[in-house]
């Protein structure tokens, strides 16, 4: 592990060193510690471990050494004082909100979510008595409006999924937090590279490893990121009791994935804008949204917030869901998968899987029109993948060979 006096290393660096913690055997790759329990001197040792007063792992629901690695590598990259791996993604969402909340809270939320996070907000949360109100995330004075009564925590992601929609991270903060809000941000798309919504006022950052972070379409995992204080005091205590724990394996593979992350990201990033300028130039494309292009709504604001647009372009059809199915069927490069952030390139029709069982009056508030596909960028050479999609295109009969 580095020492206090170690130099404010940049995140690439950190990505590769941080948080190691070499066992006596000094191995080159993070150890993995493949243990269910651990073992005491004596019964004493056990006792006070117990008690709080003596440092050793108990069992690996409560902590482990290689996902402890993992989890101080990551709030090195994001600039947060702790972490807590969970299971996947969704799981990191629900422990965060549920360690959060009890009934009669109130929590406002962007309503430009996954389509699992938007069922814990209007379906789960209710349940258990907690008030739940949507906004548009793009809309100050609709966030004004929403904030203006007690609120206890605020949830968003930005950019969105799959429609890359962006919240003006610093104004939603300093509103949420006149409301007395926690405000937790889902980051997935962004990655801790590209926006780190602490330096914006943020409280909680939130991610599904599974996406970049692995990045190779392995394993499952999801990590929450805050104050050391919410962590161990809020966050830690449900996460211990109720078992959403990350696998000593899995956290041994997030931390390979976090050695490459800034390669791949800046390589599918330069990609993405690529293949985003190709899509906009087909005349059968009616949109393309991509937050570095200059015609993306929120340009200006996605710059401010980002250094890079994302490794994401979402683009529409005119022909609706019939269009969408022939170009996604008539790729041979780029698959249909509804993962994202991978090595491979990936595409999804989102009103018929990340984001069907919202419904389709939500999809319509949402602009996930029935001819929006996600292209999930990833490490192929680009022009195979402008190819790729310009021969779909045609197959589809989008636009015509001539042109």
């Amino acid at each position: 592990m580095m020492s206090n006096d170690t130099p404010r290393y940049r995140p690439a660096t950190l990505a590769i060193h941080g948080g190691t913690t070499r066992s006596q055997h000094g191995e080159t790759a993070e150890a993995l510690f493949l243990t269910s329990g651990f073992v005491y001197d004596d019964a004493a040792q056990a006792e006070a471990t117990f008690l709080g007063t003596e440092t050793h792992y108990q069992y690996s629901r409560f902590g482990n050494p290689t996902v402890a690695m993992f989890e101080e590598r990551l709030a090195a990259i994001e600039g947060a004082e702790a972490c807590r791996a969970t299971a996947t993604g969704m799981a990191a969402v629900a422990a965060a909100m549920l360690a959060h909340l009890k009934a009669g809270d109130r929590v406002v939320a962007s309503r430009a979510l996954f389509g699992s996070c938007h069922w814990i907000v209007s379906t789960l949360l209710p349940k258990f008595g907690v008030e739940t109100v949507f906004v548009d995330g793009r809309d100050l004075a609709a966030w004004e409006q929403a904030l203006s009564k007690p609120t206890h925590a605020v949830l968003l992601e930005s950019p969105s999924n799959p429609c890359l929609e962006v919240v003006d991270l610093r104004a939603v903060c300093d509103l949420a937090h006149k409301a007395g809000a926690t405000v937790m941000v889902d980051n997935v798309f962004a990655t801790p590279l590209l926006q780190r919504p602490l330096e914006f006022g943020a409280d909680v950052v939130i991610y599904s490893a599974t996406k970049h972070i692995d990045g190779q379409g392995r394993c499952l995992g999801g990590a929450v990121l805050s104050s050391k204080a919410w962590i161990e005091g809020t966050l830690q205590p449900f996460i211990r009791n109720t078992g959403p724990a990350m696998s000593p394996f899995n956290a041994w593979v997030m931390l390979k994935g976090l050695e490459t992350l800034s390669l791949r990201v800046n390589a599918m990033c330069a990609s993405a804008a690529t293949v985003a300028d190709f899509l906009a130039a087909q005349r059968g494309v009616a949109r393309v949204l991509y937050p570095a292009r200059a015609d993306h709504p929120q340009h200006e604001l996605a710059m401010r917030q980002m250094t890079q647009g994302g490794t994401i372009v979402a683009f529409e059809l005119a022909g609706g869901k019939p269009a969408a199915f022939r170009v996604l069927d008539a790729l041979r490069l780029i698959r249909v998968s509804n993962n994202l952030g991978d090595s491979k390139s990936l595409v999804t029709h989102p009103a018929t899987t990340t984001h069907m069982r919202i419904g389709a009056a939500e999809r319509a508030l949402l602009g996930i029109t029935d001819g929006l596909v996600r292209l999930s960028v990833g490490l192929e050479d680009v022009v195979d993948l402008t190819e790729d999609l310009g021969r779909a295109l045609i197959a589809a009969e989008i636009v015509r060979a001539a042109e």
